[in-house]
């Protein structure tokens, strides 16, 4: 398993991160450890949580992902053996503190409830899961000014990160669903004001999407703030599991409507594309995919998920695979016609 470096932390994390936001919705905790026990065996040594997590987020299963990622932990006593990430909550959600934001006081309390449940004392990486002021972020396009905002600022979000940081339950912060402008403005106000610098930004990347080149990809590269990619496989589509109007009866497009962003005509025809490329050259569509993402230099992991143990092994495999110069044309063909056709 190839390993990276999480920005200038000093933490070397591998390639692939497991991602848990199927535990305790999708999978038993009994899953959820299984999936664990074969991801850190086959060399991950990243586990990335959220304490809004599983999805969809509703109040009933809030917290059961990291209660499940905890109970593992504890049971196998291998807290020193991985590096944890989890996020704590932007606005939006009313079953968590009566309306989550990222005050000082949201923060302190999301990190206390969430290193509880993890059975820990501190967590490896600590994410905003989303932006605490109006921006474009899970598929939003068109940006509209608000001259009434109502935002934390960034400012109060990083001094509390710092505090969390002196006080040892944090080692390195990131952002998750940011934009070039975020990431730039906690640059800044790290320099400036002796703040934690963030070591990632955790924002979709796959075949369907990749809005991340425009901007923040040379940020990633200049700056040293590496991407964790999520949705690598776009929900599952890029398997081609759903081509032709399939709704597999455990998929996560069949079972949650809510998930409709890879859902469109022009994502349906990328993706019969890709899917093409992959068999005329003999290869797995996810895997290919995933490969794809692996390959890009500006990555720090790449976030796979699961909900069979037949899915893990597959994502897993894809650690091994190179892309041949013909397939990446061939990808990058694809690409040039139908630019990120589910941004």
């Amino acid at each position: 398993m190839q390993t990276r470096p999480l920005g200038d932390t000093g933490i070397d994390v591998s390639r692939l991160c497991l991602g848990t936001m199927t535990f305790g919705e999708q999978n038993s905790e009994a899953e959820a450890h299984e999936q664990l026990d074969r991801a850190t065996a086959f060399g991950i040594n990243f586990i990335d949580t959220a304490e809004m997590y599983p999805v969809p987020p509703k109040a009933e299963t809030q917290g059961l992902t990291e209660a499940y990622v905890g109970s593992w932990l504890k049971a196998r006593g291998t807290r020193d053996d991985v590096i944890l990430a989890t996020k704590v909550a932007g606005p939006g959600l009313d079953h968590i503190r009566g309306g989550p934001r990222l005050t000082r006081e949201h923060i302190h309390q999301a990190i206390d409830t969430s290193l509880a449940r993890l059975n820990t004392d501190y967590v490896d990486l600590y994410q905003l899961h989303w932006p605490d002021r109006n921006a474009n972020f899970f598929g939003k396009l068109g940006y509209e000014t608000k001259e009434d905002e109502d935002a934390t600022s960034l400012e109060e979000s990083l001094s509390a990160l710092k505090e969390l940081v002196d006080a040892g339950k944090v080692r390195a912060v990131g952002l998750s669903n940011e934009t070039p402008w975020g990431v730039m403005h906690a640059l800044s106000l790290a320099d400036r004001l002796g703040l934690p610098r963030v070591a990632s930004v955790q924002n979709p990347y796959n075949l369907l999407n990749r809005s991340y080149e425009v901007g923040l990809a040379e940020i990633s590269h200049r700056e040293r703030v590496g991407l964790l990619a999520y949705s690598p496989l776009a929900f599952g589509v890029l398997s081609g599991k759903y081509l032709h109007g399939a709704q597999p009866p455990k998929g996560r497009l069949t079972l949650f409507e809510r998930f409709k962003r890879y859902n469109s005509p022009l994502a349906d025809e990328a993706t019969r594309a890709y899917v093409e490329i992959a068999r005329e050259h003999g290869l797995d569509p996810a895997q290919m995919a995933l490969a794809y993402v692996n390959s890009r230099p500006f990555l720090t992991s790449n976030i796979i998920g699961a909900t069979t143990m037949e899915q893990l092994e597959s994502n897993l495999a894809s650690e091994s695979l190179k892309l041949g110069d013909d397939v990446l044309e061939a990808i990058e063909a694809v690409h040039t016609r139908l630019p990120n056709p589910s941004p």
